[in-house]
This record gives structure tokens, C-alpha cells and sequence, in this order.
């Protein structure tokens, strides 16, 4: 009897093991590719805001400036595209950021923001204009660019990866820093940078197949001699 109670309580033990064990590893794995997942959306998101920040220190004033669809207005003397759509300069330089995961797959796309003059039938007249100034006898008012016809800055999840291509309409104002008087800068650049992850294991734990990991930083333009 005491010989085939302890062989009923290894049993037991095996039963119990090979019930938790699924549920343990389950745990453990989901887990896992949440840190991954984690960890990768942290990268793109470095990854945007270095781009962002190259976007912004090489504007119009810069010997080479990350250039939007608009021309800059004034044109500052000497101005030439060094870095045109789709920014190669600019995404080289972020994707150095990057680490542990595929540097090429990680893509990004740039629109520029800034104040047009309005006149007084609602009109829009000259972009890279300043920020409002109270004593102008024509209001300025700012407007934000798109990527696709969508304000990054609002819903980025509306944007595919890689997002569409920018194009004039998507840009509201050039690479020029536009200054108050008080040093306000007022034209923004806005990086949208995505990447489509596989994770391991999809499909297992309701894990997808592919997760769209996005980010969406705006710098404002910086005076560059």
C-alpha cells in the first residue's frame, strides 16, 4: 500500500506538471515578445526623433539643408537642394540609431509646418510667414502639414508603412527658419517613422502576424550659418 501511494503521488505530480507547463511557458513567451516589441518601439522612436532633429538643425541656412516640397520665402542667398525628397542624407543618419533590428526595413517620411497669410475673404497667400503679430494688418495662421492628405501629429495610425509619398500639397511651409521677435521659432518639421515587425511566435498566445510599430516627433526650424 505505502509503495502504491507514493507512485499515485508521482502521478499526480506529472498530471499537475503537464497541466501548468503550457500555461508557464505561455507566460513566459508572451512576455518575451512583449520586451521585444517594447524595445523595438523605443528604437523607432529614437530613430524618428534623430531624424526629426537632422530635419530641423539642417534647415535653409545650412550648407546641407533637408529640404520639403516649398522653396524657402525669402530664398536665403546661396540656397540649394542638398537633401530632396525622400531625404536620403536625413534617413542615413537616423537609421544609424538603430539597433537590433533590420536598418533598411525602418522607414521614414518628413512634411513641414508653418504660418500662411490670410486675407480677408479666407484666403491663403504667402507660406513661411511669421507667427501672428497683433499690430499686422493681415493675421497669419498656422497650418499643419500631412502625409498622405493626414496630420501625422493627430492619428498617425491612419498612415500605411512605408507611408505615401509627400508631395507639394502635403507640405505647408519650406525648410526656413522663421523667427518672432521674441525668437519663437515658427516653421516645424514632422518625421513619421514605421516599422513592420514580425514577432516570433505569431500566431501563438493571439500573437499577430505583423505589428505596425510607429512614432511621430516635430522639431522646430533652427537658424544654421
Amino acid at each position: 500500500m505505502l509503495r502504491h501511494r507514493h507512485a499515485s503521488r508521482r502521478g499526480q505530480a506529472l498530471v499537475e506538471f503537464a497541466l501548468v507547463l503550457p500555461l508557464f511557458l505561455m507566460v513566459v513567451f508572451g512576455i518575451i515578445v512583449l520586451g521585444i516589441g517594447i524595445f523595438y518601439q523605443q528604437q523607432v522612436t529614437n530613430a524618428a526623433r534623430e531624424a526629426a532633429r537632422y530635419a530641423s538643425i539642417h534647415s535653409a541656412t545650412a550648407q546641407c539643408p533637408v529640404v520639403s516640397h516649398l522653396d524657402p520665402d525669402p530664398e536665403p542667398m546661396g540656397y540649394y537642394r542638398c537633401d530632396p525628397p525622400p531625404w536620403p542624407a536625413m534617413v542615413t543618419h537616423a537609421r544609424s540609431f538603430l539597433f537590433g533590428l533590420p536598418k533598411g526595413d525602418v522607414q521614414f517620411v518628413a512634411c513641414w509646418s508653418g504660418y500662411w497669410t490670410q486675407d480677408a475673404l479666407g484666403g491663403w497667400s504667402d507660406h513661411d510667414a511669421p507667427p501672428p503679430d497683433q499690430s499686422a494688418p493681415m493675421p497669419t495662421v498656422f497650418r499643419p502639414c500631412t502625409i498622405g492628405g493626414v496630420d501625422p501629429s493627430i492619428d498617425s495610425s491612419l498612415l500605411s508603412c512605408p507611408a505615401p509619398a509627400t508631395t507639394l500639397a502635403d507640405d505647408m511651409a519650406s525648410n526656413l527658419a522663421i523667427s518672432s521677435p521674441t525668437g519663437t521659432a515658427a516653421n516645424q518639421v514632422t518625421v513619421y517613422a514605421c516599422y513592420e515587425w514580425r514577432p516570433p511566435l505569431a500566431g501563438f498566445l493571439l500573437i499577430p502576424q505583423t505589428v505596425t510599430l510607429r512614432a511621430t516627433i516635430t522639431e522646430a526650424m533652427e537658424y544654421q550659418q
